[in-house]
């Protein structure tokens, strides 16, 4: 991005004043951001969750069953960009508003589909919808916190993430196994068109780099942003290593609600809640420790979060192998409790690092990048993944608990790889965040 572009504050301190908007509003504009983010998560797990009882109404192979999350990844990889080049240049509140109304109102019309092909239209929607969520959220939320606080206010956001996981996982898998798998469509999708009337008309448009020491004077192109981004090694290392991690933890996610019912027997309703009450409890708890870990004086160094990243991320590596190679449930059950907390700590500081390592007017953008490569590996990749060397595994037989516990082990080790890139973030990243935002 050319210099002339910017206006450089001392690099002392922020060039606004974070006391301007009081502090009840900041916090309210993060909780209905959370709500936002909690809502996306609860909508694209249903699906995984539901796996088995809609495989069996339309006689899908793992194959097939994994290409029902690839309409919804293809559409909100391609559409982010789109919708984060408005976000960086539009009214922020307003296009976040539109997007959650149609996704959830897409996730609503999944509970009407009566065929494979309603439902990958109907998912198609929910991606498209979903493209202009996070990346909007992120954006807001960077204008309502300073630097040093917004590895704590994005961990606070990602709380979504636990919370709508364990509604996708336990509160649809009960609905399903009581009311069949379309009622849980209607019950997920139904709030969230209430939600974007309320961001619509109760969120206020923040000016856009009023706590940053480094403001952009215009937004820059789609090529600027990447050029940017890609002389900052930090931020290379940051987006690699929080793709990764998604590609490791939701991947294997995916089809673990599958795996555990062929293994163990259990319906979709039991197994919902078996990983509802982790999602829930585990990732609750790790996003709040998280929050307080990174909100004290000591992490306002970028070097300690990251490294914090790369530490957590090697160590729950551990846990994910033994989850799919023990035969035992209640040793696989464990494992699930030290595992499963990993894949939502990262986000928040994981998210942080890539906004202030970015200017203010391509934050929108940066985040859109960042989420295109870990929802192509996540959402894309992972499933396709498990899916076909599940099906190899078998052989000339139907996919089976053997095939599938085969496929997620192949998997597993790939938090190592993320681990890798926290660690080389750590080498560059204060200087290029005094780059980036003005200051440490």
């Amino acid at each position: 991005m050319k210099e002339t572009t910017m206006a450089t504050a001392a690099a002392t301190g922020p060039i606004g004043d974070e006391t301007a908007i009081p502090f009840w509003q900041r916090w309210y504009v993060l909780l209905i951001m959370m709500l936002v983010y909690t809502i996306s998560i609860a909508d694209r797990y249903v699906l995984s969750t539901l796996l088995a009882p809609i495989s069996r109404e339309l006689h899908l192979s793992d194959k097939g069953a994994a290409s029902l999350g690839i309409p919804l990844a293809l559409f909100y990889v391609t559409m982010g960009i789109p919708l984060s080049w408005l976000g960086d240049r539009t009214n922020r509140r307003n296009l976040l508003a539109g997007v959650v109304a149609v996704w959830s109102l897409m996730t609503t019309l999944c509970g009407f589909t009566r065929g494979y092909a309603d439902l990958l239209l109907a998912r198609i929607g929910v991606g498209i919808g979903e493209a202009g969520g996070t990346p909007a959220c992120n954006s807001i939320i960077a204008d309502y916190f300073p630097v040093d606080r917004r590895s704590m206010a994005m961990t606070v956001f990602c709380l979504g993430a636990p919370i709508g996981a364990w509604l996708g996982s336990d509160i649809a898998g009960a609905i399903s196994a009581t009311h069949g798998w379309r009622a849980a469509f209607l019950v997920l999708g139904a709030p969230g068109i209430i939600l974007a009337l309320v961001i619509l008309f109760t969120i206020k448009e923040p000016k856009r780099g009023r706590l940053d020491g480094v403001v952009d004077e215009a937004a820059p192109s789609v090529v600027e942003t990447v050029r940017f981004l890609w002389s900052q090694k930090s931020a290379v290392h940051a987006i690699m290593g929080s793709g990764l991690s998604a590609f490791w933890g939701w991947g294997l996610m995916w089809f673990t609600p599958l795996f555990i019912q062929r293994t163990y027997g259990l319906d979709e309703g039991a197994s919902g809640s078996l990983l509802g009450q982790i999602y829930l409890w585990a990732g609750i708890g790790a996003s709040l420790l998280t929050a307080w870990v990174v909100g004290r004086p000591a992490y306002t160094n970028p070097r300690k979060i990251s490294r914090l990243l790369a530490v957590v991320t090697a160590i729950a590596t551990v846990p994910s192998f033994i989850a799919y190679y023990t035969h035992d449930l209640a040793v696989a059950h464990l494992m699930w409790w030290l595992f499963i907390p990993a894949i939502y700590f990262y986000i928040g500081p994981a998210f942080a690092l890539c906004q202030n390592l970015a200017t203010c007017k391509m934050r929108a953008m940066t985040i859109a990048i960042s989420l295109l490569l870990a929802n192509l590996l996540n959402l894309i990749v992972a499933p396709g993944m498990v899916g076909i060397l599940s099906d190899y595994f078998a052989g000339p037989h139907p996919a089976d608990a053997a095939s599938l516990r085969l496929a997620q082990l192949c998997l597993a080790p790939t938090g190592l790889w993320a681990a890798w890139h926290y660690w080389r973030a750590e080498k560059y990243i204060v200087e290029d965040q005094k780059r980036a935002v003005g200051y440490v």
